[in-house]
């Protein structure tokens, strides 16, 4: 399979729970970021994510937080975390610990909230 190997852009997107975890405990995700990872990547959400925001409790911060990010079009139609699940070449960030472990099995990275504060690899 030939891969264009041209940007070496990692793709970074972020579940619904870490968003509003991330808003909740004002945790500015661009600068954690910037502090774990040292090569280029893009900071992305899925279109469901927005979606899923509408009416949660933290939802004007949380939506506040991920403006500017590129939204991932996807079938509505199905639960994020499949959506999620079927991304390939990506980083994951989620707090979802059923989640971590779908992706940690397909070897995908997975980033987590650690100490309400902090992101950092699993």
């Amino acid at each position: 399979m030939a891969s264009s190997k041209k940007s070496h852009m990692k793709t970074i997107v972020l579940d619904t729970d870490i968003v509003l975890e991330a808003a909740k405990n004002r945790i500015d995700i661009k600068v954690e970021l910037a502090r774990i990872i040292d090569y280029n990547y893009e900071i992305c959400v899925l279109d469901k994510t927005i979606e899923e925001l509408k009416g949660k409790k933290f939802e004007k911060l949380a939506l506040g937080l991920i403006h500017g990010f590129r939204v991932i079009k996807t079938s509505m139609d199905r639960p994020v975390d499949e959506l999620l699940l079927e991304l390939n070449d990506v980083i994951i960030a989620t707090q979802d610990r059923g989640l971590k472990e779908k992706l940690k099995n397909r070897n995908i990275a997975v980033i987590t909230i650690r100490q309400k504060k902090f992101l950092r690899f699993v």
